[in-house]
């Protein structure tokens, strides 16, 4: 329900998570599950063959944690590898600001690229599919991982941090703008 049909989403605050890779979804799912204790997430990543290459960090959320407590982690994998078998089809009918999108991609290109391949887009890096999210989705969780309510993964935090320093919350929101600009 939350993340729409087939994990497509119709609502502006959840991400679609069609498309997204099967170790993202399955990191997700642990640390929704085990509340981001990072040692029980590590002990179930040690336990199981299946989720060796997962990368845990920390998730922030409403409801998932409380979702995700409902799902064996036999469970969890056929919820990944469900999703991660499905296309990712982008947010239709949102208004983007050309311009900042623009200067996102310099942004994104400098800054995000070797994570974020293929302008966001690209499932096969383990680092979960920016381009073509909901404006408001992406606005959330950059500001999340702003304030720090939300840990940003290690390789994440050095590149966000010298983006800032040069740009400011500005480039946070050009790089928004070039995201969801992408279909």
């Amino acid at each position: 329900g939350c993340h729409g049909p087939n994990g497509i989403s119709v609502g502006p605050a959840n991400p679609t998570i069609s498309g997204m890779s099967e170790l993202y979804i399955l990191g997700a799912m642990l640390a929704y599950k085990y509340d981001n204790d990072e040692d029980k997430v590590e002990e179930v990543i040690e336990a199981d063959p299946d989720f060796e290459d997962v990368e845990f960090f920390e998730r922030t959320s409403t409801v998932m944690n409380r979702i995700a407590k409902g799902y064996s982690e036999e469970e969890i994998k056929i919820i990944a590898k469900y999703f991660a078998d499905l296309p990712f089809e982008a947010a239709q009918d949102q208004e983007v600001d050309a311009s900042l999108a623009k200067s996102g991609a310099k942004l994104h290109e400098q800054h995000c690229e070797k994570c974020h391949e293929d302008g966001g887009s690209s499932a096969d890096d383990d680092a979960g599919v920016l381009a073509g999210q909901w404006i408001p989705y992406l606005e959330y969780t950059m500001a999340d991982f702003v304030s720090g309510d939300r840990k940003m993964p290690k390789k994440m935090k050095k590149q966000m941090e010298e983006m800032q320093e040069k740009h400011g919350n500005s480039g946070v929101a050009e790089l928004i703008q070039f995201y969801a600009s992408q279909k």
